[in-house]
């Protein structure tokens, strides 16, 4: 704290006095107070001064004062006599054991009222010389378990948490200034100052020691007391610095995770990451800001965060490394961590009285005891399922190791607090804890893995569009070219895949010696790289097929008896068999009729290829005369969807015959309408055939 400038000093120098009596005045206003007994007084000649003691300490609750309402213990002429005697000296170097705050003195439950929690109340006399007109402050306590009200001779002067509900409302213990009422009656004005304390039960599970006051109040000039003040904010400050470095690098490395998926949408492993990094990024600012400010309310930082979020956190990294590992069995773990999750929950709740207390002592030690027992149930999966991860990958397994045994340590911090083993440090006044430095190690793990699989990632993908790009290049060469000319017929064929690899297929294939054509078109389920490979196979089979019988029915059985037992490979297709003389055979299975002149034939239905082992498919025969234009179109025209998500449908395909000149032009009709499908387009035109002429 700096000096007093000397002019102010020689101004408004201060004396306090700090008077300590055996006994105070009665507690009704009528009865005078009590002879005082033989008193030490200190004058100082600074103007701020710690007030020691010796205080009056009782705890319980003040009775209200029927006819005024006020609260007894807080008037000056109360008789404190039988209450304890404390003495507030903080030892030179002590500190808080959480915070690291500067200044630490046991509390009640460590001087005679171990396991209480509640209301208790502190009072001191204080014998005040001031130069009139000199402002006068009192700093609270800062270190306090865990919210108080201060008066100065029965008049409420302000209070840290809050007071007006019908339950007290809690907030992590900050430092409080109050101005004190100017008191012109004499020059040495003596004040009586009462602090009530109201403290959680959960709070009992902290520390042994907790309850109470645990650093003195400062009472002194203004200026002083402000400057005092604020050298204690600055503690606070430097000491949650390590969490809000914490809250800030799993923010960012949170965004990180889920940006991820932009690389690699398949790996679930980023989503796993990115929620938990976030979800341990919400703890730390829990904690920095219940601690800096009062928007955080106890609900928060203690139910919600200690029952719910941290174990929360600690089963998911469980989750998230065998989803890094790709572990699937056994298959009943994921099970097993949801018993044990809201087990730890619920034993939490009731172990540590976070929420209400309504359970002997005996049974809150049986509940803790039941939630040490899931916790470490926990711990041996998280280990279990790194070692599996070892067994599996190897390198990523040891790389997370170091970070997974220190986080399972970090987890049972309370208990290590109540055996007093050192987990917590304060270097250069800045609060790391082993959970910490768990979460920063866990970060480099993470980072070194991460950067690790992403190349990997980024390799897979590479690899598989080169993949892609040889399966299209693969299509291109198997489909025939779109416009051809045989004997009697001009084709005109259209292939719009709505991916990089299409699943739609068509063949035309002339036979050698009597002048007909085998057109064979059809759409297998589903899109991209496995549609495209399964076309491939399917126009190898049509080619194979046509050697030896070219005849719709032969050709469609060959068809169907390749994707018999393949899972969920079906297809729908059309084979039409058009000989020289116009007259053509067509078989379906499941495809859509075709168009001829701009109306569509009449088929019976059909299923799709792959479905049954002797399917029935139904047959046409019927005869195209010379200029007939014959067109086979797939579903991914009719299918087409505008952003309205109206559908192109068949009516607009009957109105699209009547006008296209093109397959292009049918094709780039439904595509810009809104392409959902593949869409190929076949359009077969029967030409007349010129006759030489007679010699």
């Amino acid at each position: 704290m700096p000096r007093p400038r000397l002019a102010a000093f020689l101004v408004a120098s201060l004396t306090v006095s700090l008077i300590a009596t055996s006994h105070a005045a009665a507690a009704s206003p009528k009865t005078s107070a009590p002879p005082a007994a033989p008193v030490t007084q200190i004058h100082l000649g600074d103007s701020v001064v710690a007030l020691n003691g010796p205080w009056r300490f009782h705890v319980g609750d003040s009775p209200t004062d029927p006819a005024t309402g006020k609260l007894l213990w807080s008037e000056p002429g109360f008789d404190d006599s039988s209450w304890e005697s404390l003495d507030l000296t903080v030892p030179p170097g002590s500190y808080d054991p959480i915070a690291g705050t500067s200044g630490y003195l046991p509390g009640w439950t460590a001087k005679g009222h171990p396991g209480y929690w509640g209301y208790a109340w502190y009072r001191i006399r204080v014998q005040v010389e001031a130069h009139p007109g000199t402002k006068l402050a009192l700093a609270g306590p800062s270190d306090v378990d865990d919210i108080y009200q201060a008066f100065d001779n029965g008049a409420l002067i302000g209070s840290f948490g809050d007071f007006s509900g019908s339950s007290p409302s809690i907030f992590t213990t900050r430092p409080e200034m109050f101005p004190l009422p100017a008191d012109n009656s004499s020059a040495a004005s003596t004040r009586v100052l009462s602090i009530r304390v109201y403290m959680e039960p959960y709070t009992l599970n902290q520390l042994d020691d907790v309850g109470g006051i645990h650093n003195p109040p400062f009472v002194g000039e203004l200026s002083a007391v402000t400057a005092q003040y604020q050298i204690k904010w600055d503690e606070l400050y430097r000491s949650y610095l390590g969490s809000l470095l914490e809250a800030a690098l799993f923010t960012l490395l949170g965004v990180v995770a889920f940006s991820l998926m932009l690389f690699d949408r398949t790996d679930r492993v980023y989503l796993w990451i990115g929620f938990l990094l976030l979800a341990t990024a919400a703890s730390a600012w829990i904690v920095v800001l219940s601690t800096w400010t009062e928007s955080i309310s106890y609900f928060i930082t203690a139910p919600f965060r200690l029952t719910i979020l941290l174990p929360l956190i600690f089963t998911g990294w469980v989750m998230v490394w065998r989803v890094w590992f790709r572990l699937r069995r056994p298959k009943w773990v994921p099970w097993l961590l949801l018993g044990l999750l809201l087990l730890t929950i619920l034993s939490l709740s009731i172990g540590q009285n976070l929420f209400i207390v309504v359970v002997s002592t005996r049974v809150e030690h049986t509940f803790q005891l039941i939630s040490l027992a899931s916790r470490l149930a926990i711990a041996a999966l998280l280990l279990w399922t790194v070692f599996q991860g070892i067994l599996e990958q190897g390198l990523e397994g040891w790389i997370a190791i170091p970070a997974v045994l220190l986080a399972a340590v970090a987890e049972f911090s309370n208990e290590l607090n109540f055996a007093q083993i050192l987990n917590i440090w304060f270097p250069f006044g800045i609060q790391f804890t082993t959970r910490q430095i768990a979460d920063l190690l866990l970060i480099f793990a993470l980072s070194l893995l991460l950067l690790r699989r992403l190349v990997n990632s980024i390799r897979r993908q590479r690899q598989m569009a080169l993949d892609v790009k040889q399966a299209q290049e693969v299509q291109q060469v198997i489909l025939p070219e779109a416009h051809t000319a045989f004997p009697g017929y001009e084709i005109e064929s259209e292939y719009r895949p709505a991916l990089e690899v299409g699943g739609d297929f068509f063949q035309v294939i002339p036979h050698p010696t009597d002048g007909s054509l085998l057109i064979v078109a059809g759409d297998v389920a589903g899109k991209g790289l496995q549609a495209g490979m399964l076309v491939a196979l399917l126009v190898g089979a049509i080619r194979t097929a046509a050697q030896f019988k070219p005849d719709p029915l032969v050709v469609l059985d060959a068809l169907n008896k390749r994707l018999l037992g393949r899972g969920d490979a079906f297809a729908t297709c059309l084979a039409l068999r058009i000989a020289a003389d116009g007259s053509v055979t067509l078989a379906n299975a499941g495809h859509l009729a075709p168009y001829l002149n701009g109306a569509a034939i009449a088929l019976e239905g059909s299923l799709p290829l792959g479905m049954l082992e002797a399917p029935e498919f139904s047959l046409l025969h019927f005869t195209l005369q010379p200029g007939d234009r014959l067109m086979v179109l797939s579903d991914g025209i009719a299918e087409a969807t505008d952003p309205d998500g109206h559908l192109f449908g068949f009516d607009r395909i009957h109105e699209l015959l009547q006008t296209a000149r093109s397959a292009a032009q049918i094709a780039d009709t439904a595509q810009s309408f809104g392409q959902q499908d593949d869409i190929s387009v076949i359009t077969v035109t029967r030409t007349a055939v010129l006759e030489p002429a007679s010699a």
